[in-house]
């Protein structure tokens, strides 16, 4: 069984290569599930974000759906809802269900593909319906346009997408996906940069650095452009509100693996997931640590998995 099928999840794409978007489906396999985030970025574009929140009364979620397109995009979760709906999955409001769907987006509308290429409800739709347990990483679904490395601007960035890890300790287990497309670059365990910004000579800019020197970067050109859309799937046994703080804990993968992350001009969001009923018995502090530890290789595999391998430095 794989990691995301013992934590009840199965993750569907729809991709738009020519447009160069797509979007991205996490569900439960066969039941809802607990959920909670925590938004990192100044910049973020989101669905259902409120349904999130402890206090709320819905206490359970049908899928999260992450999506290109920016603000457009979130138009498409409309396919999600049709096929829960289809399947009476939902929450019950008596005379039928309403799925419940948060969802955040990236801004892929530029450089890689067409301003009016977006997401549409029945890639939503197809991405439900062919969502699968499978460990799948790459230019696909809501990462297909994903870029890193912008603050140079697009002539110098990098390919970003969907990358996908998990880790593990005595049967407890955490998933991670991470829909990269950052302003900053991408670096690896031990610091180095491996994706983002580079000068016309190929070397590399080093973002952070470049922003910290107070150099004119090209701000009207980067904007809203950038945000790292991430889900931690754990199989233990975490209430709500310690759900909000994995999210919270995990979100640290972002600030060890990119650089600059969570700016103004950055949109991140990192969702956390939990079985709606069951689970494993885990210690809080084990599954932050382990939700750590899987965001931070899902990151680096969205960058390795979607550019060519001689462009890394390590």
């Amino acid at each position: 069984m794989t990691p995301f099928a013992r934590c009840g999840i199965a993750v569907g794409h729809a991709t738009d290569v020519d447009g160069a978007t797509g979007c991205t489906v996490v569900r439960g396999i066969d039941d809802p599930f607990r959920c909670a985030l925590h938004i990192v970025g100044r910049a973020t574009g989101t669905r259902e974000a409120a349904s999130l929140d402890p206090t709320h009364l819905v206490d359970r979620v049908d899928a999260i759906f992450l999506t290109g397109g920016s603000a457009y995009g979130l138009d498409a979760a409309a396919g999600v809802m049709r096929w829960m709906e289809e399947r009476g999955r939902g929450f019950s409001v008596g005379a039928g269900v309403v799925p419940i769907v948060p969802g955040a987006v990236i801004f892929d509308l530029a450089p890689l593909g067409r301003f009016d290429a977006r997401p549409t409800p029945a890639m939503a739709y197809e991405a439900c319906e062919n969502a699968s347990s499978d460990d799948v990483s790459g230019s696909i679904g809501a990462g297909t346009g994903a870029t890193v490395g912008k603050i140079g601007g697009p002539a110098g960035a990098m390919k970003g997408g969907i990358g996908i890890a998990s880790a593990e300790a005595n049967g407890v287990i955490v998933c991670a996906l991470a829909v990269v497309n950052a302003l900053g670059d991408v670096r690896n365990a031990s610091g180095a940069i491996i994706a983002g910004a580079r000068r016309p000579d190929g070397t590399w800019l080093d973002s952070e650095a470049f922003i910290a020197n107070g150099v004119d970067a090209q701000f009207s050109d980067v904007a809203g452009r950038n945000t790292t859309l991430c889900v931690v799937s754990t199989n233990a046994d975490v209430s709500r509100v310690q759900l909000g703080a994995l999210a919270r804990a995990a979100s640290a993968a972002l600030y060890r693996r990119i650089t600059p992350v969570g700016t103004a001009f950055d949109g991140d969001v990192v969702f956390a997931t939990a079985p709606y009923t069951g689970g494993v018995a885990a210690s809080t502090a084990q599954v932050e640590a382990l939700a750590v530890s899987a965001l931070e290789q899902a990151i680096e595999r969205a960058v390795r998995t979607t550019a060519p391998g001689d462009i890394f430095r390590e």
